[in-house]
């Protein structure tokens, strides 16, 4: 007993510590990041209903090829973490020149399907032209900020590599301090800056154009060049990288450096880019059920969305940690690590579960007046309860896993619990049924959800075991 105790001392309750510090100012970035998709919504809501559309659906194309670009330069992290556990501070800068070149690569081929392939894929969707036309100008503008974008994330997964993770919440912050008032002065154009400040504004402000969907682009694509350039110059500028030295000269494409990169970081794109897919495929199988149906169904989704960003978190740090750990080949404390992490997830859960018990009914008022969507929504976020335990652990399994490098199996694992058990169950029992029980609708679809995440976390608790074991 004296032995655990002194190990929890040791080990176990300064690595919690470490492992914190790296999660909250992750979690407060990714806050700040999804406050971006919230102002345009709200934003182009207030100008009209088609903006509005127009924006709802064109972030439904951008956004998973910006989340796959994410998961695949995420690979940069364990590379650096690695490399900094095992003090090859010099190995470092080709490898995040390795990922820049292909940041720059994954932007050009993201701007070039938002310009080309939009138009065929609205008429396959049969969106109304008026709808159809504004979300190709959105999409046209956003096309331009996605190289922009990318190179964020690189720089950020090379920070958050080198165990500082702050700067990406304080940048992302200085993002959608860009973002709201250069949405407010493009989507509404001088009549909202009359409306704003008065007539006492300048006639040639008064004069700009209200550009709307097409606007809000322009802002989106300015935010992330933005950030782009703060993170540039701050990883320039920044005491933490001078060991480092990223911006003294630039390493040519060098195949090695690049295929490490995409073998350790496409899987975790892909399923990044699977679980997005998934909760896209729900949204359309549950839209013939109704507009309450669907109401409570996002209320549900966009409350429990928000709680999933500490566990998320957590995770990335977790990759930081791990990583760091194996390359100073400390295999045994890296296991602890790992478990250590796993752990704290569990507790998280728990947290989070209660956090939606007793605010559920207040929360859902916040968002709808309606009361037969409140009591739909509310009996959803009774099994989102369930399966907070579920998907915080097959969240943090997957995180520790990245740590050790190893994607493809998580990629595998998260496909097939994702689109099999949980899409494939979950349409199933909602659509018809089982034997005597009869179609559970969008219940079903949660009860699907709640199986798909807990066989990712038995099978991931699995691989962790192996592999840890086996450092």
């Amino acid at each position: 007993m004296g032995g655990f105790t002194q190990q929890i001392k040791s080990v176990y309750w300064p690595e919690t510590r470490m492992l914190m510090h790296l999660a909250l100012p992750i979690c407060g970035a990714q806050l700040a990041q999804a406050g971006m998709s919230v102002v345009d919504v709200m934003m182009t809501g207030r100008h009209d209903a088609t903006s509005l559309a127009a924006v709802s659906v064109g972030s439904s194309l951008w956004m998973p090829l910006m989340l796959f670009m994410t998961g695949t330069l995420m690979g940069l992290t364990p590379i650096v973490a690695h490399l900094l556990g095992g003090k090859r501070n010099e190995a470092i800068r080709p490898a995040v020149h390795q990922a820049l070149w292909v940041a720059l690569l994954l932007g050009a081929i993201a701007a070039v399907l938002l310009w080309s392939a939009i138009m065929p894929i609205f008429e396959l969707m049969s969106v109304p032209p008026a709808v159809a036309s504004q979300s190709a100008a959105y999409l046209s503008a956003v096309a331009f900020g996605m190289p922009g974008i990318a190179l964020f994330q690189a720089l950020r997964a090379f920070s958050d590599g080198m165990n500082h993770t702050r700067p990406a919440l304080w940048i992302s912050l200085v993002g959608l301090s860009v973002n709201i008032p250069a949405n407010y002065l493009l989507i509404y154009g001088g009549d909202g800056l009359v409306d704003l400040f008065g007539a006492w504004v300048p006639t040639s402000l008064q004069q700009l154009p209200a550009l709307g969907a097409f606007g809000c682009g322009i802002a989106t694509a300015l935010s992330m060049w933005t950030m782009a350039l703060a993170m540039a110059y701050y990883t320039r500028r920044g005491s933490t990288y001078k060991s480092v030295a990223i911006w003294q000269k630039l390493t040519p494409p060098q195949w090695l450096g690049i295929r490490e990169l995409v073998v350790v970081g496409v899987p975790i794109g892909v399923a990044i880019f699977v679980e997005v897919t998934l909760f896209t495929l729900i949204a359309l199988f549950i839209a013939s059920f109704g507009e309450v149906t669907v109401g409570a169904h996002q209320i549900a989704l966009s409350f429990t969305s928000i709680l999933f960003m500490l566990p998320l978190s957590l995770s990335m740090a977790l990759t930081v940690r791990v990583g760091n750990t194996l390359g100073q080949q400390r295999l045994a404390l890296a296991r602890k690590v790992a478990w250590n992490g796993i752990v704290i997830s569990v507790i998280i859960a728990v947290i989070n579960s209660l956090v939606l018990w007793v605010s559920a009914e207040p929360v859902i008022a916040l968002y709808t007046s309606n009361s037969e969507i409140q009591a739909l929504a509310l009996s959803i976020i009774a099994l989102a309860v369930i399966f907070q335990l579920s998907d915080s652990l097959q969240v943090n399994l997957a995180g520790a896993l990245r740590g050790y490098k190893d994607t493809r199996i998580v990629m595998v694992i998260t496909v097939l619990s994702y689109w099999i058990v949980g899409l494939g169950g979950g349409h199933w029992l909602g659509s018809y049924g089982v034997g005597e029980v009869a179609p559970l609708g969008v219940h079903g679809y949660w009860i699907g959800l709640i199986a798909g995440l807990s066989t990712a976390a038995l099978l991931l608790g699995w691989r962790l075991q192996r592999i840890s074991i086996r450092g």
